[in-house]
C-alpha cells in the first residue's frame, strides 16, 4: 500500500471470539503533500441482512480518527515530515456473533494523486471457557448445562469433564455472556475462570491415556474382571502397543503367566 507499511507481517485474515477484538498496526506516510485520505468500505457476512454489527475503529497516537458508527466514510490523516504516522485499525466482534460471521474492511488510501487499496478480515470463532464447579460435581454440572443447551439460542457447542481434572469443566460456545447467564442458577457451578483457553491447550484431555500408563514390571495388582477376578498378581511384562500386561498369579500353586488388558487390573502396590 503506497504511503503505508504494515507491522503485522501481512496477517490480514484473523479469527476472534464473540465479543473479542483484534488490532492491525500500520504506518501512513510520510508523503509529499502531508495528507492521506483514507476511505472505508465495511462488508459483513455471510448473510449481510441478518449479520450483527461489528465495531470498526481507526486510531492514531492522539486517539480515535474514524469509526463505522460515524456517518463519514473517510478520514484525513496528517503525514508530513520525515517519519510515518502510526495507526491502529481495531475490529470488535459483536457478542451475538455466530460461528463464521465475518467483517471485511476495505481501506483505500489516496495521496498525491495516487490511490491504493488493502483489505482486512476478521471472522467469528467459538470460545472455550473453563467453568469452576464443586469438587466431584463436575458431571452434575454438565448434565444441568446439557438440559439448557437447546433452550433459546444454541450457544453451547460442547462440554468436557476430564476424569483426571476435579473441580473444572470446559465449555465451548459462541456468546460468552449467554454462557455465563445459563450457569447462574446451577447450584454446583461456581464461576468461569477469567479469559479463555483453546483446543490446543486442552488437547491432552481429548486424547485417551493408555491403560498401562504408570505401570512398571514388579507392580502388585488385582485382577478386576475375567476368570481370575479378585486374584492378586505381579506384573511381569508390559506391551505398550497392545496395552496389555503379562502377570503371574501370586496364590497359584504353579506360576502361570496370564496376559490381560491394562484396564483389567488395578494397582495395589508399586514396585519399590
Amino acid at each position: 500500500m503506497s504511503g503505508t507499511s504494515s507491522k503485522d507481517n501481512g496477517d490480514r485474515d484473523r479469527m476472534i471470539s464473540a465479543g473479542g477484538s483484534t488490532v492491525w498496526a500500520f504506518r501512513v506516510g510520510p508523503v509529499a503533500s502531508g495528507k492521506v485520505k483514507l476511505s472505508f468500505i465495511i462488508t459483513t457476512g455471510p448473510d449481510a441482512e441478518s449479520a450483527p454489527e461489528w465495531n470498526v475503529t481507526l486510531y492514531d497516537p492522539a486517539g480515535e480518527v474514524w469509526s463505522n458508527y460515524r456517518s463519514k466514510k473517510d478520514a484525513d490523516v496528517d503525514a508530513p515530515g520525515k517519519h510515518p504516522k502510526e495507526l491502529r485499525l481495531e475490529v470488535i466482534a459483536p457478542k451475538g456473533a455466530r460461528y463464521g460471521d465475518f467483517v471485511m474492511v476495505d481501506v483505500k488510501a489516496v495521496h498525491d494523486g495516487q490511490a491504493t487499496e488493502e483489505s482486512f478480515r476478521a471472522s467469528a470463532k467459538q470460545s472455550v471457557m473453563i467453568l469452576k464447579t464443586q469438587i466431584d460435581q463436575e458431571r452434575s454440572v454438565v448434565d444441568s448445562l446439557l438440559s439448557k443447551a437447546n433452550i433459546g439460542e444454541k450457544d453451547i457447542f460442547a462440554m468436557l469433564s476430564p476424569g483426571n481434572l476435579r473441580g473444572y469443566v470446559f465449555v465451548e460456545g459462541m456468546n460468552t455472556e449467554r454462557l455465563r447467564e445459563k450457569t447462574r442458577d446451577i447450584r454446583k457451578a461456581r464461576s468461569f475462570v477469567d479469559g479463555e483457553t483453546s483446543l490446543a491447550e486442552i488437547d491432552h484431555y481429548l486424547t485417551p491415556l493408555s491403560t498401562v500408563v504408570g505401570m512398571v514390571e514388579g507392580d502388585l495388582v488385582e485382577l478386576i474382571n475375567g476368570p481370575f477376578k479378585g486374584e492378586r498378581a505381579r506384573v511381569q511384562h508390559i506391551d505398550n502397543n497392545k496395552e496389555e500386561i503379562t502377570v503371574e498369579l501370586i496364590e497359584a500353586m504353579v506360576p502361570i503367566p496370564v496376559t490381560v488388558k491394562g484396564d483389567s487390573v488395578r494397582i495395589i502396590e508399586k514396585d519399590k
